[in-house]
C-alpha cells in the first residue's frame, strides 16, 4: 500500500512542479485568463475532499473487517470489540470531517483576500 499511496502522490502533484517551473514572461496569463484564486481554492478542496473520504472508508473498511474477524474467532470477547471498534470508526471519520471543515473554510473565507 506505501508504494500505491507515492505514486497518487506523484500523479497529483506531478504537474504542480511543471507550472511553478514556467518562466516569469510565460507565467502571466493574458487579461481575463488564468485560474482564479476562488477557482484554485475549490479545486483543492475538491480533490482534498475526495482522497480523504476516499481513505476514510478504506480504513473503516478494514477496522470493521478485522472486528468481526476477531468477534467470529471469539464470540464471547464481542462487546469489548465492538466498543473499541465504534470509537475507532468514530475517530475515522472524524479526519474525513476535519478535511470537510478546513475545505468550507477555504471556500467560504477566503484567506487569499479577493
Amino acid at each position: 500500500m506505501g508504494r500505491a499511496v507515492w505514486i497518487v502522490t506523484a500523479l497529483l502533484l506531478g504537474p504542480a512542479g511543471a507550472a511553478w517551473a514556467a518562466e516569469a514572461g510565460a507565467a502571466a496569463p493574458a487579461a481575463g485568463g488564468g485560474m482564479s484564486v476562488a477557482t484554485a481554492s475549490i479545486l483543492t478542496g475538491g480533490f482534498a475532499m475526495a482522497i480523504a473520504s476516499a481513505i476514510a472508508a478504506l480504513g473503516q473498511g478494514r477496522a470493521l473487517g478485522a472486528a468481526l474477524e476477531g468477534i467470529a474467532r471469539q464470540p464471547g470477547a464481542a462487546p469489548r470489540l465492538q466498543v473499541a471498534m465504534i470509537i475507532g470508526l468514530a475517530l475515522i471519520e472524524s479526519l474525513a470531517i476535519y478535511v470537510l471543515l478546513i475545505s468550507l473554510i477555504i471556500f467560504f473565507v477566503k484567506p487569499f483576500g479577493g
